[in-house]
């Protein structure tokens, strides 16, 4: 029974007897919830029509789901700091104290929050709604990156969830983007672009906030089984440490304490001035390599959705004969 169904149901079906409301569907025999028709319309509306977004439509949902993804947080943090505990566990099992609790999980015990006060119903309200349009948003992007190949690749990748994959899909537009190379300048990950006083923002940031997390995530990952990237981006790193500690980058590191004003106090200065790099950039750079490694597979198999071939392959590898192209995981797909 679908939840339209039930709330219809619910909605127009009294006993003519008592006029109370059955509490089983005279249709099917399934229980009946509470629930407002009105949401639950809603709700499976907005699943339908995640498939046929557009990409601009697209680009505000993932913004929105972000931006409601912080409220929730926010709304939850200031609940803990009233009460101690967490907004599911004031959902789930009532406000109480510490000492008069019978469930699991429910207090810290490292006296981080203290309990002061029964939360407002405000917002716990609040809350229950910021994660229900939270829901519902990440319900849409789900159809709507599940609903394309390319989408469905790109989930297939650990690390990757509905989200991202919608984010990316919304952004990269494969028929204007031929080569990696345009994809990564397009997302600020060509150290060569630089954005110039006066002038135009030279990436899009929603973009290079999305590659941040796509990062983060493959960093997450890195023990996890089927970790492509997150095993790459670790071998990757110490490649560049035993680099790093060669003295492989004292040119870069020299370059950039002449350019800069780096206290002298700092773990930065320190390695700068032994020509070598921080550890700090060390991980960044690692994780910026695996995220436009994925960004050129990326590319890759949509151009091949795209086109029906392969792209061109990169200059390094055609032109400078240079070895040891690593190919797209999961694809093709089965």
């Amino acid at each position: 029974m679908t939840l339209a169904t039930i709330t219809d149901t619910q909605k127009t079906l009294v006993c003519s007897d008592c006029g109370e409301i059955p509490s089983v569907c005279a249709g099917c025999g399934g229980e009946l919830i509470e629930s407002d028709a009105d949401a639950a319309r809603i709700e499976i509306d907005i699943k339908k029509a995640g498939a046929t977004l557009s990409e601009k439509e697209a680009r505000y949902l993932v913004d929105s789901y972000y931006q409601r993804q912080k409220d929730r947080i926010e709304t939850g943090n200031q609940i803990r700091s009233v009460s101690g505990m967490s907004p599911e566990a004031v959902t789930r099992n009532g406000w109480h104290t510490p000492e008069a609790c019978r469930y699991a999980n429910c207090h810290r015990d490292d006296g981080k929050y203290s309990v002061t006060e029964e939360p407002h119903d405000f917002y716990l309200w609040l809350w229950a709604r910021e994660r229900s349009t939270e829901t519902s948003i990440a319900s849409a992007l789900s159809n709507y990156s599940e609903s394309r190949e390319l989408g469905r690749w790109a989930r297939s990748i650990t690390g990757i969830g509905p989200i991202i994959a919608a984010g990316l899909l919304s952004h990269i537009d494969i028929k204007k983007a031929h080569t990696a190379g345009q994809i990564w300048r397009f997302a600020g990950l060509d150290p060569t672009v630089k954005w110039e006083k006066g002038q135009k923002r030279p990436w899009n940031t929603p973009l290079k906030t999305l590659c941040w997390k796509i990062g983060d995530s493959f960093v997450k990952t890195k023990g996890r089984e089927g970790g492509f990237y997150g095993k790459l981006y670790e071998h990757r790193r110490e490649k560049e440490d035993t680099n790093n500690d060669a003295l492989k980058f004292a040119d870069q590191a020299e370059a950039i304490l002449s350019a800069k004003k780096i206290g002298k106090d700092t773990e930065a200065y320190k390695a700068y001035s032994q020509g070598m790099l921080p550890k700090a950039q060390i991980f960044l750079r690692s994780k910026r390599w695996a995220v436009k490694l994925f960004l050129a597979h990326y590319q890759h198999v949509g151009y091949e959705i795209e086109y029906g071939t392969e792209p061109p392959k990169p200059y390094v590898i055609s032109v400078l004969g240079h070895q040891g192209l690593i190919k797209p995981p999961n694809w093709p797909m089965e």
